[in-house]
């Protein structure tokens, strides 16, 4: 049981036994505590637990909790390598009661565990209390048998805790291995206490105390336990180890750095690989929880981490980058307790190396910069902070490199003046942020970029969090509030509000704090990642500093994702059945449907609509995990990833990829079917979109085209809606839905040839002398003009096409004369027909007779030929003045 995987499975077995909930660890990311950089403690995601504003279905816990110490107070990052205990990463194992168990079981459990099922020697062990807590001391003579000699009183801040100023508080007690006289260093709270004898293997915080704003206490209702026990350090006891490095965790990760590089892992160098097997945790486990190297906030801070691991990688000799290729053994060694070690491995992967070489470069680049400006200087003398900048800003050279490469030769960086070059770069930036429009209104969000920083973005692993506000804008203006009932936008720390871009819309949800409320209606990105949450504050008065309780809307988001996700799977099954010239041009991705314009010369048929669908489809029926990795722009371009049409990327990219590498038109791309930059929020599988319906095709511009479509609950709607309506075409028909096409198409075909009959029977009639002629016409509507035949008819139910063709048979009807027909349609415009025969050409023209007939139906001229003309008129009522005015003009 001395293994590290085995010591975690026990320890959280026996407390289970012992009627805990096994909780699995939160991310290391806290999502409810803003004003933690990292997690860096059991107890952080119980905090609302234990001050009663959360409530959980168990009173009893137990846990083995991520935990990071490189940022902030807890900064442990320099320390790291060089002594026996110190990680930037750390498993933090605990058990907790809220409210149920307290001091006496705690302890019982406490040393239960430590010596009966660890089997840790008692004489070895000694426990301390707070200097006033008779009770614990008491206690641990009862329940451990120890000696008074052996339990040791400590005052001061080390053994009594507190989650603030204010708030739950109590005393501590810890349990400490002594390592024998071999080891320098004396018990705790002797002048020897910071030797390596004794090593505190456990943490047991006693909460029964509430602390007031006047710094009085007040006995809690309910007293709960917090412990703490560091894995590493009862590995280290356990295999019989006095170094944490030694344990067999590292040691597996030790030797894989050293068989690549060729380094001893006892020899000189022995601090290197230490290095690079402790911030491989800490670099890997952040970059899974959902952290990216950035130039601030956390991102920074493992990019520091990272970069200290990949400096000590080139002291060791590695020619090619290091750190990804150890992230196999990691994953072994711990990716079954930490199964997102596994699903984010090509992330890690891909960014360690990524990192790598980009530092590489930076490294290079730099210290030849560093070396050809510092070669006249001496020991004592100070490098020039205007170059220092000018490396860091040009060159990505960081600042601490430039004082660890110049502090072996005894030479400082001039800081004061390293900051008044920053300060002139902003003062130049300030004044370029100018413009006009709708961009004059946007100068509020720069200077608050400025001051505040960037916006850590949580939303890729979570829709809730907890952030403090960070400003307040109100008519374009900077505010001190935001009052019930007033509107305006709200600037956080952090994050899990996705801010509108790359087409996908922005989330809303809720912000909710001490007595205040407020509805997030959407959430915008302005000055490149300030994030602004537009809302209305329903409840209470909203002000700066306030912590917030942050919940997106996650239905909304949800549907979102996975509209988001579909559109790169159609992209691509519009790439595989219309050809390779398939590329972008904008997107929509909003909760209810998504849509997106892209390339193309001509409409998509039923048919190849129906295979893109059925392509996409295919994918998600897969249900295949949507991979996320961090890329160099050139880098994801050449391995075939695919960018949207106007989006700005920088350096590095998030590229998604969806489908297996065996799918067909994946086989030139490895990293999979789909793969695109993107910076939007994904499903986790394929499935999770449940369903892909196309439900349209149109063109926007020329050459681009639009497909709309549904996903999920809403395409099941449109699919179940679709249905009901043939059901109930189908009930009308009285056939069913099987037989429903053949039916309609019989219908129509009945409808069209009782149409040409009805046409036909209508054209007889019409020219049968049924219709109107004036009083001078003969039973077929034929009158005599001066000698000539006018046949002019009035005729009903006769569509505007039919009447040359009905002009050409009173033609032949007549043998010699002229024919005019006036046809009026529903909405009271009438059309007129001259018709001439041959041999009356030259005497009368189709064109000058139908002119007359439109002047008095209220047209305008007329056209054709001498021997057939058409025209026509808005006053159909006046059909057979017009035929009187064909007559008179015969006449004339």
């Amino acid at each position: 049981m001395s293994g590290v995987n085995d010591i975690r499975s026990a320890f959280l077995n026996y407390f289970a036994a012992n009627g805990h909930h096994i909780v699995p660890s939160s991310p290391l990311v806290p999502r409810n505590d803003p004003t933690l950089m990292f997690t860096n403690a059991g107890m952080v995601q119980f905090k609302n637990v234990f001050t009663g504003v959360e409530k959980r279905p168990y009173q009893r816990a137990t846990t083995s909790q991520k935990c990071v110490r490189a940022g902030g107070k807890h900064n442990d990052l320099d320390n790291v390598g060089y002594t026996a205990r110190h990680h930037t990463f750390f498993e933090m194992l605990g058990n907790f009661s809220f409210g149920d168990y307290f001091k006496d079981h705690a302890i019982e459990l406490a040393w239960k565990l430590v010596t009966q099922e660890f089997g840790f020697p008692k004489d070895r062990l000694t426990a301390t209390v707070y200097i006033d807590d008779d009770e614990a001391f008491e206690l641990w003579k009862k329940i451990a048998g120890l000696p008074e000699s052996r339990i040791i009183r400590i005052s001061g801040a080390d053994n009594f805790w507190q989650m603030g100023d204010t708030g739950p508080c109590g005393p501590c007690s810890e349990i400490f291995y002594d390592h024998g006289d071999k080891i320098p260093g004396g018990p705790p709270g002797s002048l020897d206490e910071d030797g390596d004898r004794f090593v505190e293997i456990w943490n047991l915080v006693f909460m029964q105390y509430e602390k007031l704003p006047d710094g009085s206490r007040l006995n809690l209702p309910k007293p709960s336990i917090d412990t703490g026990a560091g894995l590493e350090r009862v590995a280290a006891v356990l295999q019989g180890k006095h170094d944490n490095y030694d344990i067999d965790l590292f040691v597996a990760l030790i030797r894989a750095a050293a068989d690549l590089t060729g380094a001893d892992p006892q020899g000189p160098m022995k601090a290197s690989l230490r290095v690079i097997a402790d911030h491989l945790r800490a670099s890997s486990f952040l970059i899974a929880d959902g952290v990216l190297p950035s130039n601030e906030g956390r991102g920074y801070v493992l990019r520091r981490i990272m970069r200290r691991a990949m400096r000590h990688a080139q002291l060791l000799g590695a020619r090619e980058p290091l750190m990804w290729r150890l992230v196999g053994v990691l994953v072994r060694e711990m990716g079954e307790a930490y199964p997102e070690l596994q699903r984010a491995r090509a992330l890690i992967e891909e960014t360690l190396r990524l990192e790598e070489t980009r530092f590489r470069k930076t490294l290079e680049r730099g210290l030849s910069i560093l070396d050809e400006k510092s070669v006249s200087l001496k020991k004592g003398d100070m490098f020039d902070g205007e170059t220092a900048f000018t490396l860091y800003d040009t060159y990505g050279f960081p600042l601490d490199l430039t004082q660890d490469a110049l502090r072996a030769r005894g030479i400082g960086v001039d800081i004061a003046s390293f900051t008044d070059a920053m300060e002139q770069q902003k003062a130049k930036a300030r004044a370029s942020w100018s413009g006009s429009g709708e961009a004059a209104t946007e100068t509020i969000w720069f200077p608050l970029r400025e001051k505040l920083g960037t916006t850590e973005f949580l939303g890729y692993e979570t829709e809730v969090a907890e952030g403090v506000v960070a400003a307040l804008v109100k008519d374009g203006k900077e505010a001190g509030t935001l009052k019930a009932g007033e509107s305006g936008a709200i600037v956080l720390n952090q994050t899990p509000f996705y801010g509108e871009s790359g087409g996908q819309v922005g989330d809303t949800g809720i912000l909710t704090g001490d007595g205040v409320r407020v509805r997030i209606t959407d959430t915008q990105k302005k000055a490149g990642d300030l994030f602004v949450h537009l809302g209305i504050v329903e409840q209470g008065t909203l002000t700066p500093g306030m912590a917030l309780a942050l919940e997106v809307d996650r239905d909304r988001r949800s549907a979102i994702r996975a509209n988001h996700s579909a559109t790169h799977l159609l992209h691509e099954a519009l790439r595989q059945v219309l050809g390779d010239h398939i590329a972008q041009r904008g997107s929509l991705v909003a909760p209810d449907r998504l849509r997106f314009d892209f390339v193309h010369n001509k409409p998509i048929s039923a048919d190849e609509l129906r295979r893109i669908e059925d392509i996409a489809n295919d994918v998600v029926l897969e249900n295949g995990e949507v991979t996320t990795r961090l890329m160099a722009v050139d880098d994801a371009r050449e391995a075939g990833a695919r960018a949207l049409f106007g989006e700005k990327y920088g350096d590095e990219v998030r590229v998604v990829s969806m489908g297996g590498t065996g799918r067909q038109g994946a086989a030139s791309n490895a990293l999979g079917w789909s793969v695109e930059l993107c910076g939007g929020t994904h499903v986790k599988r394929t499935g999770d979109i449940g369903l892909i319906s196309v439900t349209g095709e149109s063109a926007v511009a020329s050459g681009v085209r639009r497909i709309e479509a549904l996903t999920g609950h809403h395409a099941r709607r449109h699919a179940n809606d679709a249905i009901q309506l043939a059901k109930t075409a189908a009930g009308e028909l009285r056939t069913t839905l099987e037989d429903m096409p053949a039916r309609i198409t019989a219908l129509v075909e009945e409808r069209k040839k009782l149409e040409r009959e009805l046409s036909e029977a209508r054209k007889k009639l019409a020219m049968g002398g049924g219709g109107t002629a004036n009083a001078t016409s003969g039973a077929a509507g034929v009158r005599d003009v001066g000698g000539i035949k006018l046949m002019a008819r009035s005729v009903e139910g006769i569509e505007i096409k039919d009447l040359k063709s009905l002009a050409d048979q009173g033609k032949k009807q007549l043998g010699s004369g002229v024919v005019a027909l006036v046809a009026t349609s529903d909405d009271g415009k009438a059309s007129v027909v001259v018709g001439v025969t041959p041999d009356l050409v030259t005497r009368f023209s189709a064109v000058d007779l139908v002119r007359k007939a439109s002047e008095v139906l209220g047209g305008k001229g007329g056209g054709g030929k001498p021997d057939m003309a058409q025209a026509g008129g808005p006053d159909g009522a006046k059909a057979g003045a017009a035929l009187d005015a064909i007559a008179a003009a015969m006449g004339a």
